[in-house]
Parts: C-alpha cells; sequence; structure tokens
C-alpha cells in the first residue's frame, strides 16, 4: 500500500541520506545541549524558520510551474508542457512519496516536517518543558492538558 504522511519521504529516498540526516541532528542537540539554555532557545527559535524538504518541493513545483506558463504565454507553446510535467512530478510525491528532485534536496540537507519536529522536542526534553506533565486523573481535564499542550508548543 502507500506508505504514510510520516514515512513517505524517509522510506523513499537513499537511506545514506536519512543516516547523515539522523547524525547532523543528534551533533546538533548534543552541541546545542552543551551550550546551555540560551543556546536550546536560539536552536528553537531556528527550527521554528526551517523550511521542511514538503514546503521546498511545493515551492519549487509552484516556480517551475509559473515559469513554464510565462514561457508558454510569450514564448513559445511548447514550453507548457513544463507545468504538466511538475503536475505529474507532485502527483507522484503525494501518492508515492518520491518524486525526482526529493533527491537533490535531501542532498542539500533539506528534513521532512517530522524530522524537525523530531529536534524540536529533543531539545524541549532537554530543556526540561515535559518534567512537570504527568499523567493523573486530576489532569485529564483543566490543568493537566494546558500543561501538556504548553510542553509540546510550537
Amino acid at each position: 500500500m502507500f506508505p504514510s504522511m510520516v514515512e513517505r519521504i524517509p522510506t523513499t529516498s537513499a537511506e545514506s541520506q536519512a543516516q547523515k540526516i539522523r547524525r547532523d541532528m543528534k551533533a546538533t542537540i548534543v552541541r546545542v545541549a552543551a551550550e546551555g539554555s540560551l543556546a536550546i532557545e536560539r536552536r528553537l527559535h531556528e527550527l521554528n524558520s526551517e523550511w521542511p524538504i514538503e514546503r521546498m518541493l511545493e515551492a519549487n513545483a509552484a516556480t517551475a510551474s509559473l515559469l513554464g506558463l510565462t514561457l508558454g504565454a510569450t514564448v513559445n507553446k511548447k514550453f507548457l508542457i513544463l507545468p504538466a510535467i511538475v503536475a505529474g512530478c507532485m502527483l507522484q510525491q503525494s501518492i508515492q512519496g518520491w518524486c525526482p528532485p526529493l533527491g537533490v534536496l535531501r542532498r542539500m540537507g533539506y528534513r521532512t516536517r517530522a524530522e524537525i519536529e523530531q529536534e524540536r522536542y529533543a531539545l524541549k526534553a532537554l530543556r526540561g518543558d515535559f518534567s512537570d506533565v504527568r499523567k493523573s486523573s486530576e489532569q485529564v481535564t483543566g490543568e493537566g492538558i494546558d500543561k501538556a499542550m504548553n510542553a509540546v508548543q510550537i
């Protein structure tokens, strides 16, 4: 069947790329944690503005489509093939989790949203955000839910 949304890109890209991304993420977490709470805050702020690979694919597809439409309308109608190819690639990406530019973007270091979130929650755990979150009968409503939601706030 089709891979889940979380598994789509890591399972369809080269294992060496996924391993490098995991190694780099671990090294970043170790370095930032050793530098202290201010470094963790800075890194969390950086993660908020990091573009995941899915967003890069969408931006590149839109750019290529607009370029093809513009060139097709102004230069030669043969350029209209470009938006059709891009649409096919995006359909393939949405169904299978793979498209031709994916390998290039992974080699450039672009990560999935899930990989970015993994780093974010590792840093939050090291910062102690989850220490006040415990499941108990009193916390199933009200303040306990608020604490849990605040701990995972992006």
